[in-house]
């Protein structure tokens, strides 16, 4: 089923905020609205309900579920012909986030929506990926067996209620995120993902593309397509970014020397990684760790008590 995509940035996930029930009788109408701040879930589970956004229209029928965007115009264009029954959950998200045509328009966008992504959210100094959510799909079983349980949390006192109601919701969205990944090219994000995990659990060591073709046994050039496609990088661009990310972590939550960092992380030269790191912050090492962890303060404050 060919459908627009919703492509979040994460963290943070897309977060749970209500959910119920909604019965049109055979004439009724869905409600005409506009700009009411949360995404709108919507699967039918009885009947068939018509429903247009933006003037782009569906007709959902049992077991179809559909997004519908926080900033969009949601009404009825047609009658029920009978007896409707829907479940609806709002959520929201504090990351970046676009609705794209198809995934090829998607992964051409990822590079773009995360750098978004890292000005508007509060992580700057955090790995990021995305969650692909078709708009309009059809829904399996085991779906309908997790939307079902947000009705029976409503026995549960509300302390438990709200956490099961969030779990429940991230793995619903999490099986719509995999089923729609199994419909892209499926070799390449798995190819993806290997060379991704081998840089998280090997960044300190001088990988290099003959040693990435050694150890997962593919040519270079496929790696780097792989990777382009899935994450918007080479493995190279991608070993710089991660060794970055891990500088930035470890120049607030230590107080090492930032030649001893760069070692930590992988570079030969502390020099190197000064200028790889000013070039991509806009900002050097030193001054990265005294803007958010007022380091010169500190240092002064402990010399005047030696003094």
């Amino acid at each position: 089923m060919d459908s627009p995509i919703l492509h979040f940035i994460t963290p943070p996930i897309p977060y749970f905020i209500d959910c119920g029930r909604a019965y049109y009788e055979a004439g009724e109408y869905h409600i005409s609205r506009s700009d009411i701040g949360v995404f709108d879930l919507i699967v039918v589970t009885r009947g068939s309900l018509a429903i247009s956004e933006n003037g782009t229209e569906w007709l959902l029928e049992q077991g179809e579920a559909l997004i519908l965007k926080p900033d969009g115009h949601h009404y009825g264009y047609a009658a029920c012909n009978e007896a409707t029954e829907m479940i609806w959950i709002h959520f929201q998200t504090y990351g970046s986030w676009r609705e794209s045509s198809n995934m090829d328009e998607c992964l051409a966008n990822q590079t773009e929506l995360i750098k978004t992504h890292k000005v508007s959210a509060y992580l700057n100094h955090c790995d990021v990926c995305s969650i692909f959510i078709p708009k309009h799909t059809r829904i399996t079983t085991k779906d309908i067996e997790l939307l079902e349980h947000f009705s029976q949390l409503d026995q549960e006192p509300q302390s438990m209620r709200n956490w099961k109601r969030q779990a429940s919701f991230q793995q619903f969205m999490q099986h719509m995120d995999l089923g729609l990944s199994s419909l892209s090219d499926v070799a390449a994000i798995r190819i993806a993902e290997k060379v991704e995990l081998y840089i998280r659990q090997n960044y300190p060591l001088p990988i290099s593309n003959p040693m990435l073709q050694k150890e997962l046994n593919y040519h270079p050039n496929y790696l780097a397509r792989s990777m382009l496609k899935v994450y918007g990088m080479t493995p190279m661009e991608y070993l710089l970014h991660y060794r970055i990310e891990q500088a930035k972590k470890l120049l607030l939550q230590t107080a090492w020397p930032v030649a001893r960092i760069a070692e930590e992380i992988g570079f030969n030269h502390v020099s190197y990684f000064s200028s790889c790191f000013a070039k991509r912050e806009g900002i050097s090492p030193s001054n990265f760790r005294s803007k958010f962890t007022n380091t010169e303060t500190n240092s002064t404050t402990h010399s005047e008590l030696m003094l």
